[in-house]
């Protein structure tokens, strides 16, 4: 396969929307805005066809009753119409020699409709065309501006417009999922939280383009730094274990297998009609290829972030600093329990540690085995003073700050004596301050737009630092294997 074929997904030079409908509660009608606010606002530079052969024109556009009829150049057609229709659409593009189709619309297998999907499939390799979907919600790229999610931005509560389906701003994760309900709700939880995104691909029942194809994409796209990954079923198993090894020694994969218990298999089959096999056969898999597993939404989020804007760490010790004894305890809990061994720091840290008890730069009754705690009198020089001594230490590799901001001795100017700190340091390093009003809000916030991924409750922050822990250990490990099978016998 031809990786350049995926790139029309992204940067095509002209769309038509197989399906404009004037109504504005339809997916034909949602998606061609999304792409003239995209044009209005120059984030999409190609051009905009509106397909529909029963209206004359939709949003200002001009409507062709089929894309045949379109003269100038159509390289991309979304296509959101009755699923009986799809065959006839798709034929017109390939005899269009449109070279990329996102089918949106639901009604093939996901409902036991096999053989229509099958017509479908024969028709895009007769053609040559690519194919995401279908039953999906498409592509968004939030660089290039192609927007195919029909889901509304804005809904009305109370008589009142509020965000429903945001798309997120710009940024180094890139978002592949087989479940368009759980990507939009990953996009609503990105925009909610400030995390940016590259590309977002709801690919439902592909039926033709799969993860396998877009990681192999994604692993040479500039603007991703990470993938996110949710999936209910890989079809390709041996070689996603190929594309992914390759890809996760450029850059982080990290998953989400939805369907591990028998009941979720069944619930995975009647959604998109996805076999989805033995839970530890994917545990497996990941694990040989190097993609992050990871149990819940939540730590798929977490984990893309860590990954996103801080570096691996080496295969070695983790250091936690705490202001409060209950916090360092949960992050050592959570840690361990992923298979993290948190140890107690070697004697001459120690000694330095209890040199600056003596001299009173920290409390007398400090815990400093590790975690160290400062305890409620903690002041931004105490963290300030602790920070240089772990960034310092050959046998720190990661470091694991949690900084409660309701003790009074910490003053309002700690997350930027911290940042500052951690500027000199080339160890990757996660937060953590506990609280939803708006204090710990803005510590975070100010903390993350220096690069320093911050959390809400300490066990995030510790799967956080485990999924550095865990790539660094992969990345270590295929170096390895590279420079080994580079060697030949002599």
């Amino acid at each position: 396969m031809d990786l350049g074929d995926i790139n029309v997904f992204f940067k095509p030079r002209g769309v038509a929307v197989i399906g404009a409908a004037r109504e504005s509660f339809k997916p034909g009608h949602v998606i061609l805005r999304n792409f003239l606010e995209n044009m209005m606002n120059e984030v999409f530079n190609g051009e905009l066809y509106a397909v529909n052969p029963n209206v004359e024109r939709v949003l200002g556009l001009r409507c062709y009753k089929s894309v045949r009829d379109i003269d100038e150049v159509v390289d991309l057609s979304v296509i959101a119409i009755p699923a009986k229709l799809v065959p006839e659409a798709l034929e017109e593009c390939g005899e269009k020699n449109v070279g990329g189709a996102i089918i949106i619309s639901s009604g093939f297998k996901e409902v036991g409709n096999n053989e229509l999907e099958e017509e479908v499939k024969r028709i895009s390799r007769r053609y040559g065309i690519r194919v995401i979907g279908p039953n999906c919600l498409g592509v968004y790229d939030a660089y290039t501006g192609v927007d195919t999610i029909f889901l509304q931005q804005t809904r009305t509560i109370g008589g009142s417009p509020v965000l429903a389906t945001p798309r997120p701003k710009p940024g180094p994760i890139s978002i592949i999922t087989q479940s368009g309900a759980i990507g939009a709700a990953i996009l609503d939880y990105m925009s909610g939280v400030e995390m940016g995104v590259s590309k977002f691909v709801s690919y439902g029942n592909k039926v033709d383009v799969d993860e396998v194809d877009l990681i192999e994409y994604l692993k040479n796209d500039e603007k991703t730094r990470v993938i996110a990954l949710y999936v209910e079923s890989i079809d390709r198993g041996f070689e996603f274990i190929e594309a992914a090894s390759k890809v996760s020694l450029k850059k982080p994969i990290v998953a989400m297998k939805a369907g591990r218990s028998e009941g979720g298999a069944r619930a995975a089959a009647s959604h998109t009609g996805a076999l989805a096999g033995s839970y530890r056969i994917y545990e497996a898999a990941f694990k040989q290829s190097g993609v992050i597993l990871v149990q819940s939404l939540e730590e798929l989020m977490d984990c893309a972030k860590a990954l996103a804007y801080q570096p691996p760490a080496p295969e070695g010790n983790i250091a936690i600093v705490t202001d409060g004894g209950g916090a360092g305890i949960m992050a050592v809990d959570t840690l361990e329990s992923l298979g993290v061994r948190v140890n107690v720091f070697p004697e001459d840290l120690l000694r330095r540690l209890e040199e600056m008890r003596r001299k009173n730069i920290i409390p007398m009754f400090a815990a400093i085995k590790n975690p160290i705690d400062l305890t409620g009198i903690a002041t931004a020089e105490m963290y300030i003073e602790s920070l240089k001594i772990l960034i310092q230490s050959s046998w720190v590799n990661c470091i694991l700050i949690i900084a409660l901001h309701h003790i009074p001795t910490l003053e309002g100017d700690f997350p930027d004596r911290i940042i500052e700190i951690c500027r000199e340091s080339a160890k990757p390093i996660i937060a953590c301050d506990i609280g939803e009003a708006e204090m710990g809000k803005r510590v975070r916030s100010r903390l993350e737009k220096a690069g320093i991924p911050a959390y809400q409750t300490p066990e995030r922050a510790a799967t956080a630092a485990w999924s550095l822990i865990e790539y660094g250990k992969h990345v270590k490990k295929l170096a390895l294997k590279t420079v080994m099978n580079s060697i030949k016998p002599a």
